[in-house]
């Protein structure tokens, strides 16, 4: 019996560590540079616009703090499931209702069961607190953990969870249940970096908005 236990123990070990090193869903490698994702994160956030199942989203984003769009977060699993992406992450200044330019994130989970199958989704969280702004400016946070999230609403109602952070998503074009409780939300700093020129924090970029690419400015234009 003991023996049989160690060999499941590693046989696990060995599809867990296979996972995360092969799997990009789970390296979140979906883009090789952050221009590209800031090209995808504007065309997903203009569908988003113009979705009639978002009509809530669409009248309520202007009151965001920030929103953080994943234009391809990617889940499989075969026993042991996963998702990943990266993100672009932007702020509205409370006083003068200036958006900030992206900051850049990745977005993770790891998930064990039976579970078979792979799917990509859009996802934006939209968020409605200081205290879910204030997660996404650490090192690291866990959704649900640091800073309470709710799906979003669908179509057009006036009601909405109260919660930090209001989680909409896609899969295919069409709305899904979306759960996100859980994941991991980190910046990368090689891709601030790399985007502005320099070392910079998402402090520097979110709250002090002292830097700039005009690369994003179409992103920036469409937010309201």
């Amino acid at each position: 019996m003991e023996m049989l236990r160690r060999v499941i123990l590693t046989a696990v070990g060995f599809l867990f560590l296979s996972a995360c090193c092969a799997s990009p869903m789970l390296a979140a490698d979906d883009f090789s540079k952050p221009e590209e994702l800031v090209a995808k994160a504007t065309a997903v956030y203009k569908s988003f616009l113009g979705d009639p199942n978002m009509e809530w989203f669409r009248k309520n984003v202007k009151k965001a703090k920030g929103v953080f769009i994943v234009p391809q977060m990617l889940k499989a699993g075969f026993f042991i499931g996963g998702s990943g992406g990266s993100g672009a992450l932007l702020a509205q200044d409370s006083k003068t209702g200036k958006w900030s330019y992206p900051a850049f994130y990745t977005m993770g989970s790891i998930s064990f069961g039976l579970q078979v199958g792979a799917d990509a989704s859009e996802i934006i969280l939209m968020v409605m607190s200081d205290k879910g702004l204030q997660a996404m400016l650490s090192t690291e946070f866990k959704l649900g953990g640091d800073a309470t999230v709710a799906a979003g609403p669908v179509g057009a109602t006036n009601k909405a969870q109260t919660a930090d952070i209001l989680a909409f998503g896609r899969s295919k074009g069409a709305f899904i249940g979306l759960s996100v409780e859980g994941a991991v939300i980190a910046p990368r700093e090689k891709w601030n970096t790399e985007y502005y020129g320099k070392p910079v924090r998402p402090v520097d970029i979110l709250v002090q908005q002292n830097v700039e690419n005009s690369g994003a400015d179409s992103l920036r234009q469409a937010l309201p």
